[in-house]
């Protein structure tokens, strides 16, 4: 039986299988300790029950999905310092933790009514104060005192736009 080259991972010219990130990406998760296969399911299931217990003064709580839940056991509790200056904005600085939004359940509650989705906490920009979100889809958003803005369509490539310094979509009413 031979293994079949089509399916079979292509290698770099270094004889090391790509990386789901860019190189100056992938520097930045990876210093910060995220490698390939991390889950830590244990934190995220933690994260996920402590979200749902909470409610606010005006009775508003978060929603906890699976895609939230898988975005935290790969990523969560890294701090991600960027590497490099930002292609078309200062790269970001990034703390995931989705507990920086504990209190944000009626904000992320809009913006998931906006969106026609449900949307939860993924962590925040510390030094910009801008909350991280992620809805069912996978798709993340950050959420500023300027405005909401669409980051990508998974959460690589939300990643990427913050670290790289890629400009954000930013969402408009209807």
């Amino acid at each position: 039986m031979h293994a079949d080259r089509s399916t079979s991972p292509k290698l770099s010219e270094q004889g090391a299988p790509p990386t789901r990130f860019s190189a100056a990406v992938d520097a930045a998760l990876r210093a910060a300790g995220w490698q390939p296969g991390r889950w830590d399911m244990q934190q995220a299931e933690i994260w996920a029950d402590t979200l749902r217990d909470h409610e606010s003064p005006a009775g508003h709580r978060h929603t906890v999905f699976p895609a939230a839940v898988e975005a935290w056991a790969e990523f969560g509790g890294l701090r991600i310092t960027a590497q490099g200056p930002g292609r078309q904005l200062a790269a970001a600085t990034l703390h995931l933790d989705p507990l920086h939004g504990l209190h944000l359940a009626r904000t992320l509650g809009d913006l998931g009514r906006a969106l026609d989705t449900e949307v939860c906490p993924l962590g925040t920009e510390p030094d910009s104060r801008t909350l991280l979100a992620i809805d069912t889809e996978g798709r993340v958003y950050a959420l500023d005192h300027t405005g909401d803005w669409y980051l990508g369509p998974d959460i690589d490539h939300g990643l990427t736009t913050l670290l790289a310094g890629i400009e954000p979509v930013r969402l408009t009413a209807g």
